[in-house]
Protein backbone atom coordinates (compact mmCIF):
# COMPACT_ATOMS: atom_id res chain seq x y z
CA UNK A 1 0.00 0.00 0.00
CA UNK A 2 1.16 3.22 -0.47
CA UNK A 3 0.39 6.74 0.47
CA UNK A 4 -0.86 9.15 -2.96
CA UNK A 5 -0.52 12.64 -1.51
CA UNK A 6 -3.32 13.57 -2.73
CA UNK A 7 -6.59 15.08 -0.94
CA UNK A 8 -9.06 12.55 -2.99
CA UNK A 9 -6.53 9.49 -2.48
CA UNK A 10 -5.64 7.65 0.80
CA UNK A 11 -5.73 10.23 3.33
CA UNK A 12 -7.46 8.84 6.04
CA UNK A 13 -11.26 9.95 6.99
CA UNK A 14 -11.85 11.74 10.50
CA UNK A 15 -14.09 8.41 11.18
CA UNK A 16 -11.22 5.87 10.26
CA UNK A 17 -10.94 3.18 12.29
CA UNK A 18 -7.70 2.74 14.29
CA UNK A 19 -5.88 -0.05 12.45
CA UNK A 20 -6.87 2.03 9.07
CA UNK A 21 -4.92 5.08 9.87
CA UNK A 22 -2.27 2.67 11.70
CA UNK A 23 -1.86 1.28 8.05
CA UNK A 24 -1.75 4.81 6.04
CA UNK A 25 1.08 5.77 8.18
CA UNK A 26 3.07 2.92 7.90
CA UNK A 27 2.35 3.02 5.05
CA UNK A 28 4.09 6.31 4.39
CA UNK A 29 6.89 5.42 7.13
CA UNK A 30 8.44 2.60 4.88
CA UNK A 31 9.00 4.98 2.03
CA UNK A 32 10.64 8.06 4.46
CA UNK A 33 13.95 8.43 3.46
CA UNK A 34 14.67 10.59 6.89
CA UNK A 35 15.92 8.47 9.85
CA UNK A 36 14.46 11.62 12.37
CA UNK A 37 11.11 11.70 11.58
CA UNK A 38 10.76 7.53 11.14
CA UNK A 39 11.81 7.58 14.59
CA UNK A 40 8.85 10.57 15.53
CA UNK A 41 6.29 9.00 13.23
CA UNK A 42 6.86 5.46 14.86
CA UNK A 43 6.64 6.99 18.29
CA UNK A 44 3.14 8.30 17.44
CA UNK A 45 1.95 5.02 15.83
CA UNK A 46 2.81 2.94 18.75
CA UNK A 47 0.69 5.37 20.92
CA UNK A 48 -2.05 5.12 18.38
CA UNK A 49 -1.93 1.82 19.04
CA UNK A 50 -1.91 1.46 23.11
CA UNK A 51 -4.91 3.60 22.66
CA UNK A 52 -4.20 7.26 23.24
CA UNK A 53 -7.10 9.44 21.92
CA UNK A 54 -4.36 12.42 21.49
CA UNK A 55 -1.75 10.27 19.06
CA UNK A 56 -4.96 9.06 17.12
CA UNK A 57 -5.85 12.92 16.77
CA UNK A 58 -2.01 14.07 15.97
CA UNK A 59 -1.63 11.38 13.29
CA UNK A 60 -5.15 12.02 11.72
CA UNK A 61 -4.18 15.47 11.38
CA UNK A 62 -0.36 14.58 9.85
CA UNK A 63 -2.22 12.45 7.29
CA UNK A 64 -5.88 14.71 6.74
CA UNK A 65 -3.72 15.44 3.16
CA UNK A 66 -0.33 16.08 1.52
CA UNK A 67 0.78 19.74 2.43
CA UNK A 68 -0.47 21.59 -0.51
CA UNK A 69 1.62 22.80 -3.22
CA UNK A 70 0.07 26.34 -3.96
CA UNK A 71 1.37 30.56 -4.91
CA UNK A 72 3.56 30.50 -2.15
CA UNK A 73 5.01 27.06 -2.94
CA UNK A 74 4.47 25.01 0.20
CA UNK A 75 4.48 26.28 4.16
CA UNK A 76 3.69 24.39 7.75
CA UNK A 77 5.05 22.62 10.61
CA UNK A 78 7.81 20.83 10.53
CA UNK A 79 7.33 17.02 11.14
CA UNK A 80 6.59 13.64 10.09
CA UNK A 81 3.60 12.79 7.46
CA UNK A 82 2.10 14.28 4.49
CA UNK A 83 0.78 17.35 5.95
CA UNK A 84 3.98 18.30 7.36
CA UNK A 85 7.53 19.71 6.20
CA UNK A 86 9.41 17.19 5.70
CA UNK A 87 11.65 15.84 3.00
CA UNK A 88 9.24 13.16 1.65
CA UNK A 89 7.46 16.22 1.02
CA UNK A 90 10.17 18.68 -0.21
CA UNK A 91 11.64 15.58 -2.51
CA UNK A 92 8.09 15.21 -3.89
CA UNK A 93 7.92 19.08 -4.23
CA UNK A 94 10.86 18.80 -6.59
CA UNK A 95 9.79 16.32 -8.46
CA UNK A 96 7.04 17.87 -9.82
CA UNK A 97 9.02 21.33 -10.09
CA UNK A 98 11.57 19.40 -12.37
CA UNK A 99 8.85 17.43 -14.23
CA UNK A 100 7.35 20.55 -15.51
CA UNK A 101 10.48 22.50 -15.94
CA UNK A 102 11.63 19.35 -18.70
CA UNK A 103 8.72 19.30 -20.62
CA UNK A 104 9.31 22.09 -22.18
CA UNK A 105 13.43 22.64 -21.58
CA UNK A 106 16.35 20.49 -21.72
CA UNK A 107 17.98 20.20 -18.52
CA UNK A 108 17.04 23.21 -17.43
CA UNK A 109 18.97 24.95 -14.78
CA UNK A 110 17.49 25.57 -10.98
CA UNK A 111 19.10 28.34 -8.43
CA UNK A 112 18.71 26.82 -4.42
CA UNK A 113 18.71 28.59 -2.22
CA UNK A 114 17.71 28.66 2.09
CA UNK A 115 17.90 30.31 4.87
CA UNK A 116 18.99 28.83 8.81
CA UNK A 117 16.25 26.96 9.68
CA UNK A 118 16.10 23.90 10.67
CA UNK A 119 16.54 21.75 7.95
CA UNK A 120 16.80 24.32 5.26
CA UNK A 121 20.04 22.97 4.42
CA UNK A 122 18.64 19.28 4.44
CA UNK A 123 15.81 20.59 1.72
CA UNK A 124 18.43 22.71 -0.13
CA UNK A 125 20.44 19.77 -0.76
CA UNK A 126 17.52 16.99 -1.33
CA UNK A 127 16.03 19.89 -3.79
CA UNK A 128 19.34 20.16 -5.70
CA UNK A 129 19.77 15.88 -5.62
CA UNK A 130 16.62 15.61 -7.08
CA UNK A 131 16.90 18.11 -9.96
CA UNK A 132 20.38 16.52 -10.81
CA UNK A 133 18.86 12.83 -10.85
CA UNK A 134 16.09 13.96 -13.09
CA UNK A 135 17.88 15.53 -15.79
CA UNK A 136 18.49 18.77 -14.49
CA UNK A 137 21.14 20.89 -13.10
CA UNK A 138 21.12 22.89 -9.85
CA UNK A 139 23.50 25.83 -8.13
CA UNK A 140 23.43 26.06 -4.73
CA UNK A 141 24.18 29.64 -3.03
CA UNK A 142 27.27 29.22 -1.07
CA UNK A 143 25.57 29.64 2.74
CA UNK A 144 22.39 31.00 4.05
CA UNK A 145 21.63 33.67 2.49
CA UNK A 146 18.60 36.06 1.97
CA UNK A 147 15.39 35.71 0.11
CA UNK A 148 16.37 38.85 -2.40
CA UNK A 149 19.51 36.96 -3.01
CA UNK A 150 18.23 34.01 -4.27
CA UNK A 151 15.88 36.19 -6.06
CA UNK A 152 18.46 38.07 -7.65
CA UNK A 153 20.46 34.87 -8.28
CA UNK A 154 17.45 33.44 -10.77
CA UNK A 155 17.98 36.15 -13.25
CA UNK A 156 22.05 36.70 -12.88
CA UNK A 157 22.71 32.71 -13.66
CA UNK A 158 19.80 32.40 -16.22
CA UNK A 159 18.28 29.87 -14.94
CA UNK A 160 15.12 28.66 -15.70
CA UNK A 161 13.64 28.65 -11.63
CA UNK A 162 14.84 28.86 -8.02
CA UNK A 163 13.84 27.49 -4.56
CA UNK A 164 14.41 29.20 -1.53
CA UNK A 165 13.68 27.16 1.70
CA UNK A 166 12.64 29.00 4.37
CA UNK A 167 9.77 30.11 5.82
CA UNK A 168 10.00 33.90 6.01
CA UNK A 169 8.39 35.20 9.60
CA UNK A 170 6.84 32.57 10.33
CA UNK A 171 7.79 30.67 14.04
CA UNK A 172 10.61 28.25 14.46
CA UNK A 173 8.42 25.06 14.19
CA UNK A 174 7.94 26.15 10.83
CA UNK A 175 9.53 25.97 7.17
CA UNK A 176 8.55 26.55 3.38
CA UNK A 177 9.98 26.01 -0.06
CA UNK A 178 9.49 28.94 -2.03
CA UNK A 179 9.65 28.80 -5.74
CA UNK A 180 10.62 31.06 -8.57
CA UNK A 181 10.15 31.41 -12.19
CA UNK A 182 13.12 32.15 -14.44
CA UNK A 183 12.18 35.95 -14.73
CA UNK A 184 12.94 35.99 -11.26
CA UNK A 185 9.37 36.00 -9.98
CA UNK A 186 7.32 33.95 -7.72
CA UNK A 187 5.17 31.37 -9.64
CA UNK A 188 1.57 31.78 -9.75
CA UNK A 189 -1.02 30.37 -11.50
CA UNK A 190 -1.83 27.75 -13.82
CA UNK A 191 1.59 27.32 -12.83
CA UNK A 192 1.55 26.50 -9.48
CA UNK A 193 -1.69 23.77 -10.64
CA UNK A 194 0.38 22.34 -13.39
CA UNK A 195 3.39 21.64 -10.79
CA UNK A 196 0.48 20.41 -7.88
CA UNK A 197 -0.39 18.32 -10.73
CA UNK A 198 3.11 16.11 -11.15
CA UNK A 199 3.52 16.46 -7.64
CA UNK A 200 0.40 14.38 -7.17
CA UNK A 201 1.88 11.96 -9.92
CA UNK A 202 4.65 10.82 -7.22
CA UNK A 203 3.89 7.68 -6.21
CA UNK A 204 6.75 6.97 -3.47
CA UNK A 205 9.60 8.72 -2.55
CA UNK A 206 11.90 5.37 -3.34
CA UNK A 207 10.62 6.56 -7.35
CA UNK A 208 12.12 9.57 -7.12
CA UNK A 209 16.09 9.59 -8.85
CA UNK A 210 17.99 11.37 -6.48
CA UNK A 211 21.80 12.40 -7.22
CA UNK A 212 23.98 12.51 -4.24
CA UNK A 213 26.23 15.03 -5.62
CA UNK A 214 27.37 16.75 -8.53
CA UNK A 215 25.64 20.18 -8.46
CA UNK A 216 27.53 23.16 -8.02
CA UNK A 217 27.95 25.64 -5.81
CA UNK A 218 27.65 29.63 -6.85
CA UNK A 219 30.83 31.48 -6.29
CA UNK A 220 30.72 34.44 -3.80
CA UNK A 221 30.74 36.73 -6.45
CA UNK A 222 27.14 36.37 -7.05
CA UNK A 223 26.77 37.77 -3.66
CA UNK A 224 29.36 40.85 -4.85
CA UNK A 225 26.84 41.26 -7.40
CA UNK A 226 23.88 41.53 -5.62
CA UNK A 227 25.55 43.61 -3.12
CA UNK A 228 26.80 45.86 -5.97
CA UNK A 229 23.14 45.67 -7.53
CA UNK A 230 22.00 47.05 -4.18
CA UNK A 231 23.65 49.83 -3.70
CA UNK A 232 23.00 50.71 -6.94
CA UNK A 233 19.61 52.13 -6.41
CA UNK A 234 21.48 55.07 -4.26
CA UNK A 235 22.06 58.20 -5.36
CA UNK A 236 25.78 58.69 -5.45
CA UNK A 237 25.68 62.32 -4.67
CA UNK A 238 23.11 62.13 -1.67
CA UNK A 239 24.01 62.76 1.92
CA UNK A 240 25.26 59.32 4.35
CA UNK A 241 25.27 61.05 8.05
CA UNK A 242 23.31 58.97 9.46
CA UNK A 243 23.33 56.01 12.52
CA UNK A 244 20.97 53.41 12.25
CA UNK A 245 20.32 50.22 15.25
CA UNK A 246 19.91 47.01 12.93
CA UNK A 247 17.90 44.01 13.91
CA UNK A 248 18.12 40.65 11.69
CA UNK A 249 15.69 39.01 14.02
CA UNK A 250 18.03 35.76 14.50
CA UNK A 251 17.97 36.11 10.55
CA UNK A 252 20.05 35.55 7.86
CA UNK A 253 20.21 39.24 6.99
CA UNK A 254 22.97 40.82 8.87
CA UNK A 255 26.02 39.92 6.93
CA UNK A 256 24.52 41.06 3.50
CA UNK A 257 23.18 44.52 5.18
CA UNK A 258 25.98 44.91 6.99
CA UNK A 259 28.39 45.04 3.47
CA UNK A 260 25.15 46.99 1.86
CA UNK A 261 25.56 49.72 4.14
CA UNK A 262 29.26 49.65 4.57
CA UNK A 263 29.86 49.76 0.59
CA UNK A 264 26.91 52.20 0.53
CA UNK A 265 29.17 54.73 2.41
CA UNK A 266 26.97 54.39 5.47
CA UNK A 267 28.61 53.91 8.91
CA UNK A 268 28.44 50.65 10.60
CA UNK A 269 25.21 49.76 11.21
CA UNK A 270 24.39 49.56 14.75
CA UNK A 271 23.23 45.86 15.56
CA UNK A 272 21.04 44.60 18.45
CA UNK A 273 23.91 41.70 19.38
CA UNK A 274 21.42 39.16 20.50
CA UNK A 275 19.37 38.69 17.02
CA UNK A 276 22.51 39.77 15.08
CA UNK A 277 23.32 35.96 14.39
CA UNK A 278 21.21 33.41 12.85
CA UNK A 279 19.55 30.75 15.78
CA UNK A 280 16.44 28.85 14.35
CA UNK A 281 15.18 28.51 18.13
CA UNK A 282 14.82 32.44 17.91
CA UNK A 283 15.15 32.62 21.22
CA UNK A 284 14.48 36.42 22.19
CA UNK A 285 11.51 36.76 20.11
CA UNK A 286 8.15 34.92 20.58
CA UNK A 287 7.69 35.35 17.06
CA UNK A 288 10.31 36.46 14.51
CA UNK A 289 8.10 39.05 12.75
CA UNK A 290 8.67 43.01 13.12
CA UNK A 291 5.06 43.76 13.36
CA UNK A 292 4.06 41.98 16.04
CA UNK A 293 3.72 43.21 19.41
CA UNK A 294 7.51 42.47 21.52
CA UNK A 295 9.52 41.94 18.35
CA UNK A 296 11.08 44.73 18.42
CA UNK A 297 11.96 45.82 21.83
CA UNK A 298 15.39 44.66 21.78
CA UNK A 299 16.30 47.02 19.07
CA UNK A 300 13.87 49.60 20.03
CA UNK A 301 16.24 49.17 23.82
CA UNK A 302 19.26 49.83 22.23
CA UNK A 303 18.05 52.85 20.24
CA UNK A 304 17.00 54.15 23.87
CA UNK A 305 20.69 53.59 24.77
CA UNK A 306 22.13 54.79 21.72
CA UNK A 307 20.23 57.36 19.91
CA UNK A 308 20.29 56.62 16.15
CA UNK A 309 18.65 58.14 13.96
CA UNK A 310 16.64 55.39 12.94
CA UNK A 311 15.82 51.96 13.77
CA UNK A 312 15.64 49.34 10.99
CA UNK A 313 14.90 45.52 11.18
CA UNK A 314 15.19 42.98 8.68
CA UNK A 315 12.75 39.36 9.08
CA UNK A 316 14.31 36.62 9.27
CA UNK A 317 15.00 35.81 5.25
CA UNK A 318 15.44 39.76 4.99
CA UNK A 319 13.02 40.21 2.31
CA UNK A 320 10.74 42.55 4.70
CA UNK A 321 12.24 45.78 5.70
CA UNK A 322 10.25 47.88 8.98
CA UNK A 323 11.41 50.63 10.29
CA UNK A 324 11.00 52.96 13.44
CA UNK A 325 11.84 56.78 14.01
CA UNK A 326 12.43 58.60 16.96
CA UNK A 327 9.70 61.11 18.29
CA UNK A 328 8.90 63.40 20.96
CA UNK A 329 6.73 60.45 22.95
CA UNK A 330 9.72 58.13 22.51
CA UNK A 331 10.47 55.64 19.63
CA UNK A 332 7.37 55.03 17.50
CA UNK A 333 7.26 51.84 15.08
CA UNK A 334 6.27 52.84 11.27
CA UNK A 335 3.72 51.02 9.57
CA UNK A 336 3.95 48.89 6.15
CA UNK A 337 1.30 51.75 4.69
CA UNK A 338 3.91 54.55 6.32
CA UNK A 339 6.98 53.42 5.13
CA UNK A 340 5.18 52.40 1.64
CA UNK A 341 4.56 56.11 1.28
CA UNK A 342 7.83 57.48 2.00
CA UNK A 343 9.62 55.35 -0.12
CA UNK A 344 7.24 56.35 -2.90
CA UNK A 345 7.78 60.08 -2.36
CA UNK A 346 11.67 59.70 -2.09
CA UNK A 347 11.60 57.72 -5.48
CA UNK A 348 9.44 60.45 -6.91
CA UNK A 349 11.65 63.29 -5.58
CA UNK A 350 14.84 61.58 -7.35
CA UNK A 351 12.47 61.22 -10.77
CA UNK A 352 10.84 58.68 -12.40
CA UNK A 353 11.00 57.93 -15.97
CA UNK A 354 8.86 57.94 -18.55
CA UNK A 355 6.10 54.93 -18.77
CA UNK A 356 6.97 53.82 -15.29
CA UNK A 357 4.24 52.34 -12.98
CA UNK A 358 3.65 52.14 -9.35
CA UNK A 359 1.92 49.31 -7.58
CA UNK A 360 0.64 47.64 -4.44
CA UNK A 361 -2.05 45.36 -3.14
CA UNK A 362 -5.59 46.08 -2.57
CA UNK A 363 -5.14 45.59 1.31
CA UNK A 364 -2.42 48.55 1.25
CA UNK A 365 -3.19 52.46 1.53
CA UNK A 366 -4.46 54.33 -1.16
CA UNK A 367 -2.42 57.19 -0.63
CA UNK A 368 0.63 55.86 -3.31
CA UNK A 369 -1.92 56.00 -5.57
CA UNK A 370 -3.38 59.51 -4.59
CA UNK A 371 0.85 60.30 -4.80
CA UNK A 372 1.46 58.65 -7.94
CA UNK A 373 -1.97 60.42 -9.83
CA UNK A 374 -0.63 63.84 -8.57
CA UNK A 375 3.01 63.26 -9.94
CA UNK A 376 1.91 61.98 -13.30
CA UNK A 377 2.66 58.19 -13.07
CA UNK A 378 0.06 55.37 -13.55
CA UNK A 379 -1.06 53.50 -10.80
CA UNK A 380 -2.03 49.70 -10.92
CA UNK A 381 -3.92 47.99 -7.41
CA UNK A 382 -3.29 44.13 -7.78
CA UNK A 383 -3.77 41.09 -5.69
CA UNK A 384 -1.76 40.68 -1.92
CA UNK A 385 1.60 39.24 -2.46
CA UNK A 386 4.44 39.97 -4.58
CA UNK A 387 3.68 37.63 -6.78
CA UNK A 388 1.13 39.79 -8.32
CA UNK A 389 2.99 43.01 -7.54
CA UNK A 390 6.02 42.01 -9.50
CA UNK A 391 3.75 41.02 -12.79
CA UNK A 392 2.85 44.71 -13.50
CA UNK A 393 3.96 45.76 -16.80
CA UNK A 394 5.96 49.00 -16.75
CA UNK A 395 6.59 48.62 -12.81
CA UNK A 396 9.03 50.87 -10.89
CA UNK A 397 7.84 50.90 -7.61
CA UNK A 398 5.34 48.26 -5.54
CA UNK A 399 4.66 47.38 -1.95
CA UNK A 400 2.25 45.93 0.20
CA UNK A 401 1.44 46.91 4.02
CA UNK A 402 3.02 43.89 5.45
CA UNK A 403 6.58 45.70 4.63
CA UNK A 404 7.29 44.32 1.57
CA UNK A 405 9.13 46.65 -0.79
CA UNK A 406 10.28 46.25 -4.15
CA UNK A 407 12.20 49.65 -5.42
CA UNK A 408 14.52 47.78 -8.04
CA UNK A 409 12.07 45.24 -10.25
CA UNK A 410 14.73 44.74 -12.88
CA UNK A 411 17.39 43.53 -10.44
CA UNK A 412 14.89 41.95 -7.70
CA UNK A 413 11.23 41.07 -8.92
CA UNK A 414 10.08 40.50 -5.40
CA UNK A 415 10.05 42.44 -2.21
CA UNK A 416 13.67 42.97 -0.77
CA UNK A 417 14.69 44.71 2.70
CA UNK A 418 17.77 44.97 2.08
CA UNK A 419 17.49 47.61 -0.70
CA UNK A 420 14.19 49.29 1.01
CA UNK A 421 16.50 50.24 4.04
CA UNK A 422 19.60 51.32 1.87
CA UNK A 423 17.03 53.78 0.57
CA UNK A 424 15.33 54.72 3.54
CA UNK A 425 18.06 55.31 5.01
CA UNK A 426 19.31 57.59 1.92
CA UNK A 427 16.16 59.50 2.39
CA UNK A 428 16.33 60.23 6.39
CA UNK A 429 19.88 61.34 5.92
CA UNK A 430 19.15 63.82 3.04
CA UNK A 431 16.25 65.04 5.48
CA UNK A 432 18.61 65.03 8.21
CA UNK A 433 20.85 67.50 6.13
CA UNK A 434 17.89 69.56 5.46
CA UNK A 435 17.17 69.87 8.92
CA UNK A 436 13.82 67.84 8.46
CA UNK A 437 12.69 64.43 9.25
CA UNK A 438 10.87 61.37 7.78
CA UNK A 439 7.95 62.55 10.14
CA UNK A 440 8.07 65.92 8.14
CA UNK A 441 7.31 64.04 5.42
CA UNK A 442 4.54 62.08 6.21
CA UNK A 443 3.18 65.47 7.28
CA UNK A 444 3.61 66.84 3.80
CA UNK A 445 1.58 64.11 2.26
CA UNK A 446 -1.19 64.47 5.12
CA UNK A 447 -1.67 68.06 3.92
CA UNK A 448 -1.35 67.70 0.04
CA UNK A 449 -3.25 64.42 -0.06
CA UNK A 450 -5.46 63.85 3.34
CA UNK A 451 -4.76 61.73 6.23
CA UNK A 452 -5.32 57.95 5.14
CA UNK A 453 -5.63 56.31 8.41
CA UNK A 454 -5.44 52.57 8.06
CA UNK A 455 -6.28 49.79 10.70
CA UNK A 456 -6.76 45.77 10.24
CA UNK A 457 -7.70 43.15 12.64
CA UNK A 458 -8.14 39.12 12.22
CA UNK A 459 -10.65 36.21 13.83
CA UNK A 460 -8.41 33.65 14.17
CA UNK A 461 -10.52 30.02 13.73
CA UNK A 462 -9.81 26.57 15.17
CA UNK A 463 -12.07 25.43 12.90
CA UNK A 464 -11.46 26.51 9.09
CA UNK A 465 -15.11 26.08 8.15
CA UNK A 466 -15.84 29.17 10.49
CA UNK A 467 -13.99 31.00 7.51
CA UNK A 468 -16.41 29.63 5.09
CA UNK A 469 -19.54 30.48 7.42
CA UNK A 470 -18.26 34.13 8.04
CA UNK A 471 -17.73 34.78 4.25
CA UNK A 472 -20.94 33.45 3.42
CA UNK A 473 -22.91 35.56 5.45
CA UNK A 474 -21.35 38.29 4.41
CA UNK A 475 -22.37 37.68 0.94
CA UNK A 476 -25.90 36.38 2.00
CA UNK A 477 -27.10 39.21 4.80
CA UNK A 478 -24.68 42.33 2.70
CA UNK A 479 -25.00 45.20 4.83
CA UNK A 480 -25.77 48.62 3.92
CA UNK A 481 -23.97 50.78 5.72
CA UNK A 482 -21.20 50.27 8.46
CA UNK A 483 -20.29 53.23 10.87
CA UNK A 484 -22.92 54.96 10.10
CA UNK A 485 -21.79 55.72 6.48
CA UNK A 486 -23.76 53.67 3.73
CA UNK A 487 -22.20 51.41 1.27
CA UNK A 488 -22.18 52.52 -2.03
CA UNK A 489 -20.72 49.24 -3.66
CA UNK A 490 -19.87 46.12 -2.62
CA UNK A 491 -16.97 43.75 -4.76
CA UNK A 492 -17.10 40.06 -4.36
CA UNK A 493 -13.38 39.73 -5.51
CA UNK A 494 -14.28 35.72 -6.07
CA UNK A 495 -16.47 36.76 -9.26
CA UNK A 496 -13.52 38.92 -10.30
CA UNK A 497 -15.63 42.16 -8.96
CA UNK A 498 -12.90 45.27 -9.44
CA UNK A 499 -11.15 43.57 -12.74
CA UNK A 500 -8.81 41.86 -10.64
CA UNK A 501 -7.94 38.23 -10.97
CA UNK A 502 -10.63 36.00 -8.71
CA UNK A 503 -9.72 35.60 -5.18
CA UNK A 504 -11.99 34.76 -1.83
CA UNK A 505 -12.58 38.14 -0.46
CA UNK A 506 -15.20 41.46 -0.08
CA UNK A 507 -14.57 44.69 -1.06
CA UNK A 508 -16.55 47.79 0.78
CA UNK A 509 -17.13 50.80 -0.58
CA UNK A 510 -18.42 53.53 1.72
CA UNK A 511 -19.97 56.50 0.40
CA UNK A 512 -16.85 59.00 2.70
CA UNK A 513 -14.52 56.87 0.90
CA UNK A 514 -14.03 54.62 3.16
CA UNK A 515 -12.56 51.23 2.24
CA UNK A 516 -12.86 47.90 3.86
CA UNK A 517 -11.62 44.23 2.58
CA UNK A 518 -12.64 40.67 4.16
CA UNK A 519 -10.62 38.27 2.87
CA UNK A 520 -9.17 34.76 4.62
CA UNK A 521 -5.44 34.29 5.09
CA UNK A 522 -3.70 32.88 2.90
CA UNK A 523 -1.21 31.14 4.81
CA UNK A 524 -3.02 31.12 8.91
CA UNK A 525 -6.36 29.96 9.97
CA UNK A 526 -8.18 33.43 10.34
CA UNK A 527 -10.41 35.76 8.17
CA UNK A 528 -8.43 39.20 7.97
CA UNK A 529 -9.97 42.46 7.89
CA UNK A 530 -8.36 45.52 5.92
CA UNK A 531 -10.30 49.07 6.82
CA UNK A 532 -8.85 52.71 5.82
CA UNK A 533 -10.96 55.75 6.00
CA UNK A 534 -9.28 59.12 4.13
CA UNK A 535 -10.05 62.07 5.99
CA UNK A 536 -9.47 66.09 4.19
CA UNK A 537 -6.94 68.28 5.66
CA UNK A 538 -7.80 71.71 6.05
CA UNK A 539 -5.81 74.13 8.00
CA UNK A 540 -5.88 72.41 11.37
CA UNK A 541 -3.81 68.48 10.87
CA UNK A 542 -4.24 67.41 14.49
CA UNK A 543 -7.43 67.85 14.43
CA UNK A 544 -7.85 65.77 10.96
CA UNK A 545 -6.07 62.92 12.72
CA UNK A 546 -8.01 62.81 15.60
CA UNK A 547 -11.47 62.65 13.27
CA UNK A 548 -9.96 59.85 11.34
CA UNK A 549 -9.26 57.59 14.48
CA UNK A 550 -12.98 58.52 15.33
CA UNK A 551 -14.32 57.24 12.01
CA UNK A 552 -12.32 54.09 11.73
CA UNK A 553 -13.76 53.40 16.10
CA UNK A 554 -16.88 53.16 14.44
CA UNK A 555 -16.04 51.49 11.03
CA UNK A 556 -13.47 48.72 13.45
CA UNK A 557 -16.74 48.54 15.80
CA UNK A 558 -19.26 47.61 13.14
CA UNK A 559 -16.85 45.04 11.13
CA UNK A 560 -15.93 43.42 14.59
CA UNK A 561 -19.59 42.32 14.63
CA UNK A 562 -20.49 41.71 11.14
CA UNK A 563 -17.29 39.49 11.30
CA UNK A 564 -17.99 37.75 14.85
CA UNK A 565 -18.98 34.42 15.07
CA UNK A 566 -22.95 33.74 16.04
CA UNK A 567 -23.45 31.23 19.20
CA UNK A 568 -22.70 30.54 23.31
CA UNK A 569 -19.25 29.14 22.70
CA UNK A 570 -17.62 31.33 19.76
CA UNK A 571 -15.21 32.58 22.43
CA UNK A 572 -13.87 29.16 22.29
CA UNK A 573 -13.26 29.30 18.49
CA UNK A 574 -12.20 31.88 17.80
CA UNK A 575 -10.43 35.50 18.94
CA UNK A 576 -10.02 38.69 17.28
CA UNK A 577 -6.43 39.64 16.90
CA UNK A 578 -5.17 42.99 17.51
CA UNK A 579 -5.45 46.21 15.65
CA UNK A 580 -2.16 47.16 13.52
CA UNK A 581 -3.63 51.14 13.30
CA UNK A 582 -1.05 52.66 11.53
CA UNK A 583 1.15 54.74 13.61
CA UNK A 584 0.13 58.04 11.37
CA UNK A 585 -2.99 58.30 13.61
CA UNK A 586 -2.40 56.26 16.63
CA UNK A 587 0.77 56.70 17.77
CA UNK A 588 3.14 53.70 19.67
CA UNK A 589 5.46 54.12 21.94
CA UNK A 590 7.85 52.30 22.82
CA UNK A 591 8.53 52.05 26.80
CA UNK A 592 12.00 51.42 27.97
Amino acid sequence: MTYSGTHQGEAPSEDASRSELIEVARAWLEDDPDERTREELTGIIARVEEGDDVARAELLDRFSGMLEFGTAGLRGRLGAGPNRMCRSVVIRAAAGLIAYLTESVDSPLVAVGHDARYNSDVFARDTCGVVLGMGGRAVWLPRPLPTPVLAFAVRRLGAQAGVMVTASHNPPEDNGYKVYLGDGSQIVSPVDVEIARRIARVETVADVPRSSEGWSVADESLVDDYIARAVSVLDPATPRDISVVHTALHGVGTETIQRAFAEAGFAELLPVASQAQPDPAFPTVSFPNPEEPGAMDAALELAEQTGPDLVIANDPDADRCAVAIPGPGGWRMLRGDEVGALIGAHIIARGVPDGAVFANSIVSSRLLGAMASAAGIAHEETLTGFKWISRVEGLRYGYEEALGYCVDPDGVRDKDGITAALLIAEQAAVLKSEGRALSDVLDDLARAHGVYHTDSFSVRVEDLSLIERIMARLREDPPTDIGGITVERIDDLARGDGGLPPTDGLRYLLSDRTRIIVRPSGTEPKVKIYCEVIEPVADDLAGARKHAVSRMSAVRETMEGLTSLEGPDASDRAAIEESTATAETTEERHDP
